[in-house]
């Protein structure tokens, strides 16, 4: 008996250091290929919920790295850049656009604001993105030829409405949110919608449902891949952590998107 309780002591240790110093600090590409004639070629690298807190650049200088080594056409991300609920949890909205604006793609890239976002001044973090060469879409669309991509404000701190976002958007439509649980509302003409928020649970045990899941429809648009009523949602684990600087079993992701023939 107590060999069996020092091993399980032995287990949670190695749990815990596992989940606060190792898992937060891994970075995998998740690789998604989706069939559309109209879109083929395309690819889309899609990061979210960055968190990036005030000593955190070594973070966000190994996402924007690895985010030019997939040489995407489009970048899209997903909100909340900044970390926790007031400054002195985060580092500045202008250092964290400083280091987004080292981007490549072919077209840019275009973000939407998180909850954190709000809560922390979204103005400013818009201003700042957008002296760094990003454009910041708020119930709004840009169209890039081919394809275009439709932004909506967030759920919880903005106002999202689709029809105002949608109503410039010329084919071949890529909605991005920062929260999925907008997701039923958006028409079936929408070809990819990409969202974040979740976590992807952030802390994960086999057979246990997160102690909190910030969305009215619970697990349901939890994490990755969902086809509903001929549309695709695509919720990412996103990339950094919020309220506990811990992640288990949801590893940090940027996600790559191609389309095919």
């Amino acid at each position: 008996m107590k060999y069996f309780s020092l091993i399980i002591l032995f287990l949670f240790i190695i749990m815990g250091i596992w989940s606060v110093f190792v898992e937060p600090n891994i970075l995998v590409v998740k690789k998604i290929v989706l069939k559309d004639s109209n879109l083929a070629d395309l690819k889309i690298v899609f990061a979210s919920d960055f968190h990036i807190k005030p000593y955190e650049k070594y973070r966000l200088t190994k996402i924007v790295k690895k985010i030019n080594r997939q040489n995407p056409d489009i970048v899209l991300l997903g909100g909340d850049y900044v970390s926790g609920h007031d400054a002195s949890f985060t580092m500045s909205p202008e250092k964290i656009a400083s280091e987004l604006r080292k981007i490549n793609s072919k077209y840019g890239t275009v973000a939407v604001m998180g909850n954190h976002d709000g809560w922390q001044g979204k103005y400013r973090i818009i201003k700042a993105l957008e002296n760094n060469g990003i454009t910041v879409l708020e119930n709004s669309a840009k169209n890039f030829g081919e394809f275009s991509v439709v932004g909506v404000e967030d759920v919880q701190t903005g106002n999202p409405n689709i029809e105002k976002a949608m109503e410039h958007a010329e084919n071949n439509i890529i909605f991005l949110t920062h929260n999925p649980d907008i997701f039923p509302k958006v028409p079936s003409s929408v070809k990819l919608v990409l969202a974040g928020h979740l976590h992807g649970g952030q802390i994960m045990i086999s057979g246990v449902k997160p102690v909190y899941i910030p969305s009215e429809y619970g697990m349901k648009y939890l994490y990755g891949l969902k086809e509903e009523n001929g549309k695709t949602l695509y919720t990412s684990n996103g990339l950094g952590t919020s309220i506990l600087p811990v992640r288990f079993n949801s590893v940090p992701e940027i996600v790559v998107i191609e389309f095919s023939k």
